[in-house]
């Protein structure tokens, strides 16, 4: 066999078999070792945490990520309370609060880009943004909205993980289109 460079010391060696990477001096063998060991640790962490994540740990990486599917959709669009165009961050303004309409949460229609402006400081700008979301959705899913925003829900693990899944791939579907 060639001799290769160890991966630690940067010396060359004699491998024994194809697979070996590093030479069996002391140093390298506990490099070695450690590396391992923290690779094993790091991928036993991530599990703890994934294992460890609470309903509530869900629903935040969820709405990240249902908010950046939001962004992608409504990109180039104007702002979807005042009609002007976004310049700068863009937010994912809910038309029903997010915090006390949970059964439209992730709902798309109840949901839309606006700018800082109106969704942090105006509070959503919800008069402008109602007449805004007429024309774009129609009365009757207005209407349907309503009607789903009144409902109460509460979110599984499960559901949240689905949600999740859905917009990641979305959100990958969009990023292949560009």
């Amino acid at each position: 066999m060639k001799t290769r460079k160890c991966k630690y010391c940067k010396q060359q060696f004699q491998p024994y078999t194809t697979l070996q990477k590093n030479c069996f001096e002391p140093d390298c063998v506990t490099a070695w070792i450690q590396e391992t060991k923290d690779k094993t640790w790091k991928k036993k962490k991530a599990q703890l945490k994934k294992d460890l994540m609470t309903v509530q740990d869900y629903i935040k990486l969820a709405q990240q990520i249902f908010n950046k599917y939001i962004n992608l959709r409504d990109s180039g669009l104007p702002c979807i309370s005042c009609g002007k165009q976004i310049v700068g961050r863009v937010n994912a303004s809910h038309y029903y609060n997010a915090n006390n309409h949970w059964n439209v949460r992730f709902n798309e229609f109840n949901v839309h880009s606006s700018c800082i402006t109106c969704n942090q400081y105006l509070s959503g700008n919800l008069i402008e943004y109602r007449k805004r979301l007429i024309n774009k959705i129609g009365i009757e899913q207005l209407t349907l909205l309503e009607l789903e925003a009144n409902k109460t829900r509460k979110f599984t693990i499960e559901e949240l993980k689905e949600i999740i899944n859905k917009y990641k791939l979305k959100i990958k579907q969009y990023d292949n289109r560009i």
